[in-house]
């Protein structure tokens, strides 16, 4: 799986920085190292949306107070992962 965070500058003022680290450590405590792959991009184009993240292709809109919930839901759902 792939999980892409913008790191341009309108997702960067609304916390990609925070949804990021987030995200990182989620993966880490979980154990899903190996099965989804984190990177950033420059703008997605939907700068009023966001922080823009993708997960294999998908867009979805986070902020960094709903990191968690997104990442029961568009991560964990999909890779078989429970609660962490």
């Amino acid at each position: 799986m792939k999980i892409t965070v913008c790191i341009g500058s309108s997702c960067h003022i609304k916390g990609s920085r925070t949804v990021v680290e987030q995200l990182q450590e989620l993966i880490a405590k979980g154990g899903l190292s190996d099965k989804i792959e984190l990177s950033g991009s420059f703008c997605m184009g939907k700068c009023r949306q966001g922080v823009c993240v993708t997960v294999d292709g998908e867009f979805y809109s986070v902020s960094p107070e709903s990191v968690p919930s997104f990442f029961e839901s568009a991560v964990l759902a999909h890779i078989g992962g429970g609660p962490i």
